[in-house]
């Protein structure tokens, strides 16, 4: 299937050109910022871990790691429009809900492997648990303004 670029990075679907892509719109504005804050947050905590404590818990530092990269590839793929960006999207979210589900099991059910928190620690529990109801939120709105 061949996908269409807009160049005005409005992405119009060829079969209704009234329907546009509205994922970066109304809500979806408010869920790209926060992913965009957890993008910050979880790349300066990484980058202070690794710079400092790697040694203690590399683990735990790499995960933090690997967390910021999800958000980060959430954020930009979530302000995006087209088809490719949305399955960016939904890769993403769907990394990071595994990620926080998997690293929260481990981190409650044997804390040893986890001598330091990473973002996705105990479910999120250090951010309010917003890493846990994050991508639950980001899946429903995929599915809300999936392309057709």
């Amino acid at each position: 299937m061949k996908e269409e670029h807009d160049v005005t990075g409005t992405e119009t679907n060829p079969a209704n050109p009234q329907q546009k892509d509205t994922r970066n719109t109304g809500p979806g504005r408010l869920l790209i910022a926060v992913y965009a804050v957890f993008a910050l947050s979880a790349t300066a905590r990484a980058g202070y871990q690794i710079a400092t404590k790697f040694a203690e818990a590399p683990l735990a530092h790499i995960l933090s790691a690997f967390a910021a990269v999800v958000y980060i590839v959430a954020t930009i793929s979530l302000a995006k429009p087209g088809r490719t960006w949305f399955k960016v999207s939904l890769a993403a979210v769907l990394t990071e809900l595994v990620g926080v589900l998997v690293v929260g099991a481990i981190s409650l059910f044997d804390p040893v492997a986890f001598p330091h928190d990473t973002v996705w620690s105990l479910f999120g529990r250090g951010y309010g648990f917003v890493p846990l109801v994050l991508p639950v939120l980001g899946l429903l709105w995929l599915n809300k303004r999936r392309p057709s």
